[in-house]
């Protein structure tokens, strides 16, 4: 599938997804034990094993999908700079999707600044390669930082999210495919389109 980003709509951006799993699933997620694929899988197959709603179960499905954009002119991460993945994927989602999904991609990394702040006990649960993107991202957050991102109304959802990306890293875990998840990806964007947030 080749859809150009102008090109996307309600009616094939689940398909567009679901087409960048099966064709860039596989590729290494930055020293992670899993590929980025897998990882997604994870968190959204944890959520919904735990009756997460439909927007943390795709929040997690789709937090890091601005790692699969690049064809469409966003960005990518190396292991020496953040490209700022997470602004990448909201930009593709944003059309489509309620706010706190949207939130959901574009806050997570900031969301492991927040914990780490906030949190102390959170860093140890950061693997080692999430420590080193920490580095990269700027490391905890200071006290106006936390104070400006606790404003934002989905602060809860986002946190849910952020967790469920570090739950997402265990080796040989059996997880459904996208399209298990689809149904739910796609009454979002149909309950989005409906309140007209496009």
């Amino acid at each position: 599938m080749s859809t150009a980003k102008q090109d996307l709509s309600a009616d094939n951006i689940v398909e567009f997804l679901a087409d960048i799993f099966e064709r860039r699933g596989a590729e290494e997620y930055l020293g992670e034990p899993v590929t980025m694929g897998e990882h997604m899988l994870q968190g959204a197959t944890i959520a919904e094993q735990n009756n997460q709603p439909d927007e943390i179960v795709v929040g997690a499905l789709l937090h890091d999908i601005g790692h699969f954009t690049s064809e469409f002119g966003t960005f990518t991460m190396d292991d020496t700079e953040d490209r700022y993945h997470e602004d990448a994927g909201a930009e593709v989602l944003e059309r489509f999707f309620p706010s706190v999904v949207t939130d959901c991609c574009r806050y997570h990394v900031a969301a492991k600044r927040y914990l780490c702040a906030t949190k102390p006990s959170y860093f140890e649960r950061l693997s080692e390669a999430s420590i080193h993107s920490l580095n990269l991202q700027g490391g905890p957050m200071s006290e106006e930082e936390v104070a400006e991102f606790e404003k934002n109304p989905n602060l809860k959802q986002i946190i849910a999210v952020r967790y469920l990306d570090e739950a997402g890293k265990i080796a040989g875990m059996e997880t459904p495919d996208f399209r298990h998840f689809a149904p739910r990806v796609q009454r979002l964007v149909d309950a989005h389109m409906r309140r007209g947030e496009a």
